[in-house]
């Protein structure tokens, strides 16, 4: 685990940004927003889309990211709440396809109250990945 830096100190605020313009609990329960630095310091940010189907806040994130033609990735923050006061730790799902997508990506987490930074394989152990 490592601690946090002022970049991102940063990608939290953008994230926090993110769902204080989109949260709704009621309509289409916008509940969690993500944003991701890429390794050419570029934000993507995104919101989870809540239906029947609906996609994790991760997801959408990634997939703009990738979409805007991006493959390298550094860090990844979830956040809640309608200021992105709490700091979430990805689901299940998520953590698989960020190990998919970004396995060298790191992940900032809140553990005991104290924000820290740990790669994507450290939440993931014994991950599944396709063999090359």
């Amino acid at each position: 685990m490592e601690d946090l830096i002022e970049k991102d100190l940063e990608l939290i605020e953008r994230a926090s940004e993110t769902i204080k313009k989109n949260y709704d609990r009621v309509k289409y329960k916008h509940t969690v927003a993500v944003a991701i630095r890429c390794r050419n310091g570029n934000i993507y940010t995104g919101v989870n889309v809540y239906s029947n189907h609906g996609a994790c806040a991760e997801m959408i994130a990634i997939g703009s990211a990738i979409t805007n033609g991006e493959r390298e990735f550094e860090c990844l923050v979830a956040v809640r709440g309608e200021t992105g006061e709490e700091i979430l730790p990805p689901c299940g799902n998520c953590r698989q396809v960020i190990f998919d997508y970004m396995p060298d990506c790191k992940v900032i987490i809140n553990t005991n109250n104290k924000l820290k930074k740990l790669a994507v394989r450290e939440l993931l152990p014994f991950a599944y990945s396709v063999p090359e």
